[in-house]
C-alpha cells in the first residue's frame, strides 16, 4: 500500500467511520491537540503558562446580585480605601461564577492595579487562586500584592510575590459556564479513581 492510500484510508477512518473506535481515536487526537498545540499555542501568544482557567470556587461571585446591592451588603471594600466609584472601574466589577472560564494575559508585576483580577499558585491549595488585587506593596523594585475574593469576608491570608504571578497572569476576558465542562470532568474522573 502506497504511503498517500495509506493516508487516505486513515483520514476516511477518523471523518467518515461512524464506529466506536473512530469515536475513541478522534477523542484522543482532540484531546492530543488541544493539549499539546492549541494550549501552549494560546499561551505563548498571551505570555502565560496558563492562558485558560475554570473557575472552581464561588469566591468571586456576587450572587446574582447587581453592582449596587451587592456594594451595598459590603464595607470591606470601604474600609480599605476603596470607594465605589473606584471599584466600579474595575474589571469584572460585577465579579464571576464558579464554572466560568476565565483566558489570562501575562504581565509585568509593576503593570499590575489594585482591582485587577489576577491567578496566583499557592502552597495552600491544589489549584491556582483567582482573586482581586486591593493593595500593592513595592520594596527594592520588587512588588507584593494583597488579594480577596470579592465573595469572601477577609483579604487572603499570604501575601502574593511577583514568582506566584509570574506564571499566570491576569484576567482579560470570562466565559461565563464554559468552566462546567472541566469542573464536572474532574469531579466524575474523582470518583472513578478515588
Amino acid at each position: 500500500m502506497s504511503f498517500h492510500a495509506f493516508i487516505k484510508k486513515v483520514w476516511q477512518f477518523l471523518w467518515y467511520e461512524d464506529s466506536l473506535l473512530s469515536w475513541f481515536v478522534n477523542l484522543i487526537l482532540a484531546f492530543v491537540l488541544v493539549k499539546f498545540i492549541v494550549y501552549p499555542s494560546i499561551g505563548l501568544l498571551l505570555s502565560t503558562a496558563y492562558p485558560i482557567v475554570a473557575v472552581v470556587s464561588g469566591s468571586m461571585e456576587h450572587n446574582g446580585q447587581s453592582f449596587d446591592t451587592w456594594w451595598s451588603a459590603t464595607d470591606w471594600y470601604t474600609q480599605h480605601n476603596i470607594t465605589e466609584e473606584q471599584f466600579s472601574d474595575f474589571p469584572f466589577k460585577n465579579g464571576f461564577n464558579k464554572g466560568d472560564i476565565m483566558v489570562l494575559r501575562g504581565v509585568e508585576p509593576k503593570a499590575i492595579k489594585v482591582g485587577d483580577v489576577v491567578v496566583y499558585e499557592s502552597s495552600r491549595h491544589v489549584n491556582p487562586i483567582i482573586h482581586r488585587v486591593v493593595s500593592i506593596t513595592q520594596k527594592d523594585n520588587t512588588y507584593s500584592f494583597a488579594t480577596k475574593g470579592d465573595n469572601n469576608p477577609t483579604a487572603d491570608r499570604d501575601i502574593v510575590t511577583e514568582a506566584q504571578i509570574k506564571r499566570t497572569g491576569k484576567a482579560v476576558l470570562r466565559l461565563p459556564y464554559l468552566g462546567w465542562i472541566k469542573i464536572g470532568f474532574v469531579e466524575f474522573l474523582g470518583g472513578v479513581f478515588s
